[in-house]
């Protein structure tokens, strides 16, 4: 997909992305990073950043990057996602790099790893996206193109 949308577009079109705080800052269909700020009302016990937030922003940057590899008109949905977890995070930013692994007619695959500050990993995940294609596909797809 040679016109990709605004990175501020791909979130519009993620509303819990927004409401998380999500910021996508680079967005290509080899390549999306996008960060997630620590936050007191993101964490769990102990002040670390909460797995579900972890997991959203890989998921987040994941999608982007999944439907970045779209044919044109499609949309896609999560259909499998695996999280490792390596560190706690308790402060500062962490940085989401998501790339393809696999760009099928049925399914794109994406791995995400999520760095710390300091570029430590304290993540990755591995999630699959189902394309979309004709009645399964979703308005996200056109809202993200606008």
């Amino acid at each position: 997909m040679s016109d990709a949308p605004a990175p501020e577009a791909l979130v519009r079109a993620v509303p819990f992305a927004g409401e998380l705080g999500i910021v996508v800052e680079e967005a290509a269909p080899a390549r999306v990073r996008a960060a997630l700020a620590w936050a007191p009302e993101r964490c769990t016990v102990g002040g670390s950043l909460h797995g579900g937030a972890l997991m959203a922003l890989a998921d987040t940057a994941g999608a982007v990057c999944a439907f970045l590899n779209l044919p044109p008109g499609a949309s896609t949905s999560t259909v499998e996602s695996k999280t490792n977890f390596f560190r706690a995070v308790r402060s500062g930013t962490v940085h989401a790099e998501a790339h393809p692994v696999h760009v099928g007619r049925s399914f794109v695959a994406v791995r995400t790893d999520l760095r710390d500050e300091d570029g430590t990993l304290v993540g990755q995940t591995t999630q699959t996206q189902a394309v979309l294609t004709g009645a399964g596909r979703t308005d996200a797809g056109a809202a993200a193109r606008t």
